[in-house]
C-alpha cells in the first residue's frame, strides 16, 4: 500500500468522524438521552475494504451504472454477504436466471 493511499484512507476516516460529530440528528438524540439522566459514550468502528479495480471491472461498473441498475460482481458479492438476494440472480452461481 502506497503512502498516498494510506493518506487517503486516513482522510476518509477523518471525514467519517467529522460527519458524525457534526450531525445535528445525532446531537439531538444524544441530548434527548442526556435529558433522561444518562451520559452517552459513542464508539463507532469503521471497516474500510479496498479491492483493486482492473480495467475490465471499471468498464463493467460503468456499464452497470449506465444500464440503470445492473449490479457488478462485487456488488452481488457484497449484497450476498449481507444475505440480500438479488432479483434475477441464481441463488448459487450468481448468473442471471433464464426466463
Amino acid at each position: 500500500m502506497t503512502s498516498r493511499l494510506r493518506e487517503l484512507i486516513q482522510q476518509l476516516g477523518e471525514a467519517i468522524h467529522e460527519s458524525v460529530i457534526e450531525s445535528e440528528q445525532i446531537a439531538g438524540v444524544v441530548q434527548d438521552i442526556r435529558k433522561h439522566g444518562f451520559d452517552v459514550l459513542l464508539m463507532l468502528e469503521a471497516t474500510i475494504g479496498l479491492n483493486e479495480v482492473t480495467a475490465k471491472d471499471a468498464a463493467d461498473a460503468e456499464a452497470a451504472e449506465e444500464g440503470g441498475g445492473a449490479f457488478t460482481p462485487n456488488d452481488i458479492h457484497f449484497l450476498r454477504s449481507l444475505r440480500i438476494a438479488v432479483e434475477g440472480e441464481d441463488e448459487e452461481g450468481g448468473e442471471p436466471q433464464s426466463e
